[in-house]
């Protein structure tokens, strides 16, 4: 059944492959957005959650609300003033929404969530992370869990609530990945035995059309690949897929921290994150195997 769908995010590195998706399948898409141009596809409203403000007519016949918007994390080092932008930008956002949709009359009844595998910290080894596994204690952990929150109490409005934790995204248009294999050449990143949770974009857009279309999904829903992998082995097969040099001499540590500063603990630790609460709905992932997510990437970069 086709629905009315207002994406905040939209314009994004997901979100814009999100629009295509959904609206490839018969839905109705717009966009919350700090700006807009004349005559816009898909239409865009305005909105600025530092001053409390959202255009007129935005949630006007919406049953379905994607909340995506969120500052980088990786983007600029962490200065006492990123890390604020970094946390507002998504607990403050989802306070606006909430307040708005709270005294309007609406027709919302789904809200799907951006999160992060970053929940359970930055640096949990070779555990095995489920949806109930405890939340970390570092910045990003914090973060994360405050941004649960922030999206957990739309429950009180009567709307069903996904949040989707999403892993290490693989995409030639940004993200992790072409970061990686920038240098000259690749090589691990500090032990180079940390995990690196990942997930091609085509199955992280398709899962959250899922939760869009899928009633019997509510809560948290890790968003990564079955086939969580080390730093290392990661790094040799994208290597190999995108014909750079590989060299197995780490990144140490020290230099990572001088380069990154606190940021560095992003790559530096790592997460083994199951998905196995996602394969039980039934959701079918394109690629299981990291091989076949980077041979696709390489033949259409």
């Amino acid at each position: 059944m086709s629905k009315s769908i207002l994406i905040t995010g939209g314009t994004g590195l997901v979100g814009s492959e999100l629009v295509t998706l959904l609206e490839g399948n018969g839905h109705k898409v717009s966009l919350l957005s700090r700006s807009k141009g004349k005559d816009q596809s898909p239409p865009v409203f305005q909105w600025d959650y530092k001053n409390d403000y959202i255009e007129e007519g935005a949630f006007d016949g919406v049953d379905t609300l994607v909340h995506l918007a969120g500052a980088g994390v990786a983007d600029q080092r962490w200065t006492k003033e990123r890390k604020e932008e970094i946390m507002n930008s998504r607990t403050q956002t989802s306070d606006l929404l909430y307040e708005k949709l709270k005294n309007t009359d609406h027709s919302v009844r789904t809200l799907v969530a951006a999160s992060a595998v970053g929940y359970y910290g930055m640096d949990t080894g070779d555990t095995s992370l489920t949806e109930d596994s405890p939340a970390g204690h570092d910045f990003l952990a914090d973060v994360v869990k405050a941004w649960e929150d922030s999206t957990s109490r739309f429950t009180t409005l009567g709307i069903r609530v996904v949040q989707i934790r999403i892993g290490v995204v693989l995409s030639n248009e940004g993200g992790a990945l072409p970061k990686l294999l920038s240098p000259p050449v690749a090589a691990p990143l500090a032990s180079g035995n940390q995990y690196m949770s990942w997930i091609h974009m085509d199955d992280l857009v398709s899962i959250i059309g899922k939760s869009v279309e899928d009633g019997n999904m509510i809560g948290p829903y890790n968003a990564v690949a079955p086939e969580p992998l080390t730093n290392r082995a990661f790094t040799k097969k994208a290597a190999k897929a995108f014909g750079k040099l590989y060299l197995p001499i780490p990144v140490p540590s020290f230099a990572l921290r001088l380069l990154l500063g606190e940021m560095a603990q992003v790559v530096t630790g790592g997460n083994k994150v199951s998905a196995y609460k996602i394969n039980k709905t039934g959701f079918d992932f394109k690629y299981v195997k990291l091989q076949n997510a980077l041979e696709n990437l390489a033949k259409n970069k």
